[in-house]
């Protein structure tokens, strides 16, 4: 690997990124997240990764090349990962998908959920967590005792630091204020006590990092999956293949949720029926 020292004199000065480099730095993002990275990207790409070089008092987008591609570059990766993506998240974020979970998803889930039934609900791309918590507190407003059956809620990220703040569960005022009144009741504190989600709420929920890229490690299947602002991020080939694979995922007559400006496409247009805005139902 090159040295990184001599770049120190030019730390203050506007790095530039080559069509070569750009090119090397498109392909690593496809092979490790499934990022696709258009030309177009190229001055924000430029300009997010010239603070990370002037960090690392690296004098060129070549040099930063090298230490990537060192074996010991995990920790690299994924701060490549975080300039590369934005972390947008908030609870009840598109609430109209939270009404057709309550309304239409969880009523038979949590029916047989009282008589022993196995309930799993995964959040793909669960950033900070909002989204995993949002529907843990839909699924306490609907049954009060689910952190007592077999109901779980997953939420994974390919980011680790942003997995730890969700397992944290640490908001302000201001983030827990997005919770719709319907549900306020649910959030403890008040006075002198900062609100936060309640443990009923917490405990239904893990964690993990996990790249959407890569072959699932589950075994058993989910009756619902919310994969929101995540797919807009990979090119059309790696989005089908997703797809594909939540399609796979999902329990038989299983629900999968999209963003606002994501629309299935390829092969699980076959795998899937449409009951709502962005909201998809399997069928084969």
């Amino acid at each position: 690997m090159r040295s990184v020292s001599t770049a120190a004199s030019n730390a203050t000065e506007e790095v530039q990124l080559g069509d070569r480099e750009f090119a090397k730095i498109a392909v690593y993002a496809k092979k490790h997240f499934g990022l696709s990275l258009s030309d177009n990207k190229k001055p924000l790409v430029r300009s997010r990764l010239s603070r990370r070089l002037r960090s690392l008092q690296i004098g060129s987008f070549s040099d930063y090349l090298d230490i990537l591609d060192d074996a010991g570059s995990a920790e690299e990766r994924t701060e490549l990962l975080c300039l590369l993506t934005t972390n947008v998240t908030q609870f009840f974020r598109e609430a109209h998908h939270f009404e057709t979970l309550r309304d239409e998803v969880l009523p038979p889930l949590l029916n047989a959920a009282q008589n022993g039934k196995r309930v799993r609900i995964w959040s793909a791309g669960c950033s900070t967590g909002p989204e995993p918590y949002s529907i843990a507190i839909v699924l306490h407003a609907l049954c009060p005792n689910a952190h007592k059956l077999d109901i779980k809620v997953l939420g994974t990220d390919i980011d680790p630091v942003v997995v730890r703040q969700a397992i944290a569960a640490e908001y302000g005022p201001k983030d827990l204020a997005q919770i719709p009144k319907i549900y306020a009741n649910i959030v403890t504190g008040g006075g002198s006590l900062a609100p936060r989600l309640p443990d009923e709420v917490t405990s239904l929920v893990r964690f993990g990092t996990l790249n959407l890229i890569k072959p699932f490690p589950f075994s058993g299947k989910f009756d619902a999956i919310f994969c929101r602002n995540v797919a807009i991020y990979f090119d059309k080939e790696t989005q089908q293949n997703v797809w594909m694979a939540f399609a796979n995922a999902l329990t038989p007559d299983g629900f999968l949720f999209l963003g606002h400006s994501e629309r299935l496409s390829g092969p699980a247009l076959q795998r899937f029926r449409g009951t709502g805005i962005t909201t998809y139902q399997r069928i084969s």
